[in-house]
Order: C-alpha cells, then structure tokens, then sequence
C-alpha cells in the first residue's frame, strides 16, 4: 500500500563492498539511526518480530530506512514489500496489528529486533507466529 506521507529526503544505495550503502529509497530517517544500519545490497535490514510481553518470535520482515522511520514516529510496524516493492503496515488489511513497543538494533548494526503488541495473527497463513513447521534436529548424544 503506497503511503501518503511520502518521504521527503534521501540518497541512492551504491553498489558493492561490506559495509552497508545508504537507503535505496528516499527517507526521512533521523541521519544519525541510519548511519548505524548495515544494509543488504538492495538497502534492507532484516527485522525480527517478538511479542513484548512473552518474547514468542512471530515473524521476520524487512525494512528499509524510511519503513524504520515510519515504524518509529508512528508506533505501527510498517515494513518493505520485496514481492510488491511497496511499504506495508502490518494489519492494515488483515486486521491483524502490530503495535510497537521497542526497536532495537543489532551490536552489527545489520538486524532490528521489533517487540510489538500483537493483534491477531502475524502469519500471513493465520497462524500466530510464522515459526510453526519444526524441523528434526540430531542430538550429539543420540549419534553416540
């Protein structure tokens, strides 16, 4: 869903090297928050969704500066769409909110951790977390 607060400032992302390119799309970001973000070569971040109160993770997303920005001066979790190349406010057609309550960057800089109050479903199938498929795991002391 395109937004109607578009943003106003902003430098294109350069190609290539480790440390991170400035944002791809403009934006609005405090310049100081962005200069501590290292970015995939296509000017995301991922972010990991926690529930505040039980630290139950429900979700991974990505945010570029401006959906950072956004999610930070409005308390609504707003992420990039890779699929759709738009930004999204998580709820804002499912119903389903996330209302944020702390963001927290990464000692790398290159991963948000997003606690947020949950309304409803995170998972886009309707379960509450994404993380529902368990995998096997081989225990060392099983192969003894």
């Amino acid at each position: 869903m395109p937004a109607s607060d578009a943003p106003v400032t902003g430098a294109s992302a350069s190609s290539g090297g480790a440390v991170a390119a400035g944002p791809a799309r403009p934006s609005r970001l405090d310049p100081a928050i962005a200069a501590r973000l290292r970015r995939t070569p296509d000017g995301l971040v991922a972010a990991v969704v926690r529930e505040h109160d039980s630290g139950e993770v429900l979700m991974v997303a990505w945010m570029d500066d401006e959906a950072l920005h956004r999610t930070l001066t409005t308390g609504r979790a707003t992420y990039w769409s890779r699929s759709r190349q738009e930004y999204w406010v998580k709820g804002a057609t499912s119903g389903h909110h996330q209302y944020v309550r702390l963001v927290a960057l990464d000692c790398d800089g290159d991963a948000l951790l997003v606690s947020v109050d949950q309304v409803g479903a995170a998972c886009h199938t309707g379960h509450r977390t994404c993380f529902f498929t368990e995998l096997p795991v081989s225990s060392p002391e099983a192969a003894s």
